[in-house]
């Protein structure tokens, strides 16, 4: 018979702390949001941020759609790097509470990251708990994302785990579907009070 999972692997994004661009951009375009879900659907693109959080910089990415888009869309375009921090919409407190509890109870916690290595790095000035975790791979720094199955590789490989002691969290239907095919047991994130009663499940201490 299989042990019992013992470790848990949260994703972080939109599972503990929130994060949109429209937190951003609802601001910069006030009382103008069909223009402002142009903008994110035609210039500052899910695929041209999804290449920062690969590892590529951000003034790399920036200059690049300056030079595709006119001058009046330029300072919108620094927007998205230089007010980054202000597209996260803060901890989403319930799920923080049960990381809280998983911590007191001695639960392995760990974590795969989709997020470029110096946003996340001013993201964990500003959100202590991300500290309870005992590992994090991000993205940019491995130069992979979820949900190649190269990142999962590298959380087992690095911190000696076992992919079936490993429960991994994330809010992505293909992320945990990477997951469950690599060996872990994949839950995909729907609410905190969801995410609870699914571990109680699964027999961790909660």
């Amino acid at each position: 018979m299989a042990s019992r999972p013992d470790v848990l692997v949260f994703d972080i994004g939109n599972v503990l702390i929130g994060w949109d661009p429209r937190n951003l951009y609802r601001q910069l375009f006030q009382g103008r949001p069909d223009e402002m879900e142009w903008f994110l659907a035609n210039v500052c693109t899910n695929a041209w941020n999804l290449e920062q959080d690969r590892g590529r910089e951000f003034g790399a990415a920036v200059q690049l759609l300056q030079n595709e888009h006119p001058e009046h869309l330029h300072a919108l375009i620094r927007a998205y790097d230089e007010r980054w921090l202000e597209m996260l919409s803060g901890a989403i407190a319930d799920s923080v509470a049960v990381l809280e509890r998983l911590h007191a109870n001695g639960v392995p916690l760990y974590a795969i990251t989709n997020w470029n290595q110096h946003k996340f790095r001013e993201t964990r000035k500003v959100y202590a708990f991300l500290d309870r975790f005992r590992g994090i791979v991000v993205s940019g720094e491995e130069r992979l994302l979820k949900p190649d199955p190269a990142i999962y590789h590298v959380l087992c490989e690095r911190y000696s785990l076992r992919s079936g002691q490993c429960v991994f969290i994330d809010d992505s239907e293909k992320n945990v579907h990477a997951a469950n095919a690599m060996g872990m047991h994949g839950l995909q994130f729907h609410t905190p009070q969801r995410l609870q009663a699914d571990l109680q499940a699964l027999g961790f201490p909660l």
